[in-house]
Order: structure tokens, then sequence, then C-alpha cells
């Protein structure tokens, strides 16, 4: 494969060529200029002397008397004196009398044929062939006493004369050309070097694989992504966010415009703009989003743009959700799994005793309570994942000591339609552990958890009552808040979050138009009401439970 030549390289080529082609045109302009001014300045030079010489005293009488010597003495001064490349002169029959170049040519005819002109008394400037060779010529009439023409003055300059004026006047001028064009080359080369530098030394090609992969890559997330530049305008946007923010123009379209124009921003959007910011909560298009922003910065101290990534918040609380659950889960499995290889161990010594009886009531007596509770659950909730929650709930409470009351009048037929069936569950677990973890506070003997659900009204209720410390007047407006907890510093397990079971309730439960309220539990705890309000038509209709 034929190796290609770098940008830097072709850059400075093409720019070199360039300036040789304009300067060898510029050239080529300067020396046709020069040489028609050059001819015009001689011409009108020989002109004047021709004039002068014509008009001195006493010339017209030494031509009338063909004096040839007093003429050459009259004139071979002005001759020496002058730059011009000879000095003629003729009498009226064309004859000549002096010639400063060629003596010899004395009483032979002048050549040229333009002297009819100047026989009729006029001044010319003509180009011809002469005795010596081509030359820029001038002739003027010599009158007598009475204004009769009685000779001619011709004054002429050699084109070989004029030709080695060019060649100097364009060898100055190509050293000059010269030394521009080293300026240009040294220009140029630190021209395609700066240009370079500023593509992060990658040639064309390179860059432009880059721009189609970075198109790719964005398009391919999942995350909406849009730039701005310093003036706040478009200048990138993927399809995931254009989608996310209900957006039916083009990213060509858009791109361009002002981001106010494009998207709903909060007034406090730009704050700090200066800095990164993670996970910020925002509203944009009126749908909260979870945001990121990375300054684009080529000057360390100067952002010259930003770089956003959003992801809707309700995704990100259902991915949240669905982790808790899962875990909850899990932890309930393992709980439940110890229990039974206790039970299982229990009725493994009965039975090596010979207890028989024992080991049947012992199996009775928990069958019995089990039943009892799984019997209960099922018949009042309709729901089989809140069935499967509540029970482990309840195993997860009395493993930790703690008894987990259901009122006898709970019931949940229904589900509202403002609400998924996770967002509900997400809503009663989160309220059943922290009212487990509140009461595990308490010294020994420790009340019971009491929870009631009712959809008997225009409002699902949940009530979760415990008797634990409480929680204080000062928390209470903030309770709901991000990262706001009552549990102190150091008390959650490891790895665990901070205010987030709270928050995500609150969340879950404004998302579904309801309310909660935290009062006072009697005689000492918290009591957490949440009315969730059904609305006509739309009902999600739990499914039976097992």
């Amino acid at each position: 494969m034929k190796p290609r030549l770098p940008f830097q390289v072709k850059l400075f080529l093409s720019l070199v060529l360039f300036s040789c082609l304009l300067l060898a045109i510029l050239g080529g302009i300067l020396y046709h200029v020069i040489d028609k001014q050059l001819h015009h300045d001689l011409g009108q030079r020989a002109r004047v002397q021709a004039s002068e010489i014509a008009l001195m005293p006493g010339l017209a009488e030494k031509v009338a008397a063909r004096d040839l010597q007093g003429i050459a003495r009259m004139i071979q001064p002005l001759r020496e004196q002058s730059d011009a490349s000879y000095f003629v002169i003729g009498d009226v029959n064309e004859q000549h009398l002096y010639h400063s170049e060629s003596p010899e040519r004395l009483n032979l005819p002048m050549i040229g044929g333009d002297n009819a002109e100047v026989l009729r008394g006029k001044t010319i400037i003509s180009m011809r062939q002469g005795g010596i060779g081509v030359s820029l010529r001038s002739k003027a009439p010599i009158f007598n006493a009475q204004h009769q023409v009685i000779g001619i003055v011709s004054i002429g300059y050699l084109t070989s004369y004029i030709a080695n004026i060019n060649a100097r006047l364009l060898w100055q001028a190509a050293f000059y050309g010269l030394a521009l064009l080293l300026l240009l080359f040294l220009f140029s080369w630190m021209f395609t070097r700066n240009v370079k530098k500023q593509m992060f030394w990658l040639e064309p090609k390179e860059i432009a694989l880059l721009v189609r992969q970075q198109k790719a890559l964005l398009e391919a997330m999942y995350e909406g992504v849009f730039a701005v530049n310093a003036e706040r305008q478009l200048i990138l946007i993927n399809r995931a966010a254009r989608e996310l923010l209900d957006l039916t123009q083009s990213e060509e379209k858009l791109i361009g415009k002002p981001l106010e124009q494009v998207v709903h921003l909060p007034p406090a959007f730009f704050a700090d703009s200066g800095m990164a910011q993670h996970d910020q909560i925002t509203v944009l298009n009126q749908k909260q989003m979870i945001v990121n922003r990375v300054a684009i910065a080529l000057d360390p101290n100067e952002a010259n743009g930003w770089v956003f990534s959003f992801r809707d918040k309700n995704d990100i609380n259902t991915l949240s959700s669905q982790l808790s659950q899962v875990r909850r889960y899990a932890d309930n499995l393992r709980i439940m799994r110890h229990e039974q290889l206790n039970w299982t161990a229990t009725l493994v010594g009965l039975l090596q005793m010979q207890r028989y009886e024992d080991a049947i009531r012992y199996i009775q007596a928990q069958s019995e309570g089990a039943q009892k509770v799984l019997d209960f659950v099922s018949s009042r909730f309709t729901s089989p994942a809140l069935c499967g929650l509540l029970l482990g709930k309840y195993v997860s409470a009395r493993e930790k000591g703690i008894e987990l009351q259901f009122d006898p009048v709970c019931q949940l037929m229904r589900i509202p339609p403002g609400i998924s069936e996770t967002a509900l569950m997400s809503v009663i677990g989160n309220l059943l552990d922290n009212a487990v973890d509140a009461t595990l506070k308490t010294p020994l003997p420790r009340a019971p958890v009491e929870l009631y659900i009712s959809d008997r009204n225009r409002d699902l209720l949940i009530e979760v009552a415990d008797q634990g410390s409480g929680v204080e007047d000062t928390l209470k407006p903030h309770l709901f808040e991000q990262g706001v907890t009552s549990k102190p510093q150091g008390e959650e397990p490891a790895g665990a979050e901070h205010g987030i079971g709270l928050y995500l309730v609150a969340g879950y439960v404004e998302g579904a138009g309801g309310s909660i309220e935290v009062t006072d539990n009697t005689p000492q705890g918290t009591l957490f009401s949440v009315f969730i309000p059904f609305e006509t038509g739309g009902v999600h209709d739990a499914q039976p439970a097992a």
C-alpha cells in the first residue's frame, strides 16, 4: 500500500505551492507594470530632451548650413550628460547630419519611416528599428526663423537598454520575493504545526473516525446526553435525550438553538456553572431527572461548555425499589432457612430422645402458628407479592424478637391506580423496617409493631405503629428528605445508605397523589399514616393469592 503523506506535510506543501504560484503571478503582473511604466517614462524623457535640443539657439542655422562639425560640437556635450542610447540630427531630406553612436552613417538616410509627421511639425514617440537596433525614440522638428521645418532631432533608448533596466529591477524584486517566500515557508510550517497541535496530533481521517465513533456511542447510550457551548447553545444531543425530553425535532434542527428554547429549565440550573455536579435531581420539561454535569475546558481556568447526562428519576426509583425488594426477599429466605434449621434441629433432638409425643405436639404447635398467619394474610390481601412480603416481614421480625401484629380488620382487595404494586410493596416494606429498627432500641420486653391496611374508604389507608424511641419534633418536617435519617451515625450496617427508605416512600406516595402523616404513638413511639386516593376507573386489580 502506498504510504500517505501526513496531514501536516500535505498542508505545508499546499501552502508553499500556493504561495509560489501567487508570487509567480504577482511577478508577472509586476514585470508588465514596470515595463509599461518604464517605456512611458523613457519615452517622455526622450521627448523632453528632443524638444529642448530642437529649440537650442544656433542649431537651426547649423542644420540649414549643413555644418556637421558645428552640430557635433554643440550636441556632443549634451550626449555625454544624457542616459539616452543615441542622439541623431537629420535634415529636411531625412539625411543624417549627426549620429552619436555611428558617425559612419552621416549623409545616409534615416531609418524607421516615422519622419512624416515630424516634418509636418509634430513631436512623436515611436518604437522603430533604427540603424543600431530597435529602440524607443522621440523625434522633434527643428524650425527656422520663418517657422519652417528644416531638420529633425531624434533621441532614443535601445530595447536592450530597457531590458537591462527591467532585469535589474526584477532581480531586486526577486531578492525580496525570495525573502518573502522564506518567511512564508516558516509561517506555513509553524501554522501547520499549530493546526496539528490543536487537532491533538491526529490526522483528519482519524478525527472523522472519532466523530463517527462518538456519534455511534451517544446513540447507543440509554442515558440522555446533550452538550452546550459557552453561549449555552445546543451543540450535541442524542436520541435518548430527545425521547426523554419528548422532543420531536431531529438533531440537525436542534443544533445551534439556545438551550432555553429546547428544554424548560429551572431558574438555578446553571448556578455554580464552573463546577461539576453529580446525581442532582432536576426538573427538565416537567419531568424529574437525575442529572450529571461536566465542564468542557480547553483552558483549565475557563469552561468552554458543558456536557449533561440524565436519567428519568422514576427509572432510578424503580430499579432501587426492585433491588431493595430482592434484598428483602433474600434476607427473608435466609431468616426462614435459619428458623427452619432450628425447628429441624429441635425435632431431630426430640426424635433421638424417643419423645415422640412431644415431637408430634411440637410439629402441631409450629404448624398451627404459621398456618394461622398464612391463612390470615392470604385471605385479607389479594396481591401474592404483598402476601409474600408480609410473611417475610413477620418471620424477620420474630427472628429479631419482635412480634408483627396485623389488625384483625386489615383488607386490601384493590390497588389505587396512581401507584404500582412494586411501589406499594416498597412503601409498606420501608415503613415496617423503620418500625422494627425503632423497636429494637427499646429494652426488653419489646412491644409489638402494629400494621393496619384498609381499602374500604375512598383512600387506601396504611398505618404502621411502633413503641420505639420516637422521632424528634425538629426532625419531623425533614424526615422524608434525601439523606435525612433518625438513626445515629455508625448505627446503620456497613454499606447502607442513610435516609433513602423514607425518601423513596415519600416519592411514591406523592407521585400517587397521596399524603403521609407522622404522629406520636401512645404511650410512646411513632405512628406513620399513609393515605393514597382511589380514582374512578383504572384500578389495578391484584391477582388472588395462592
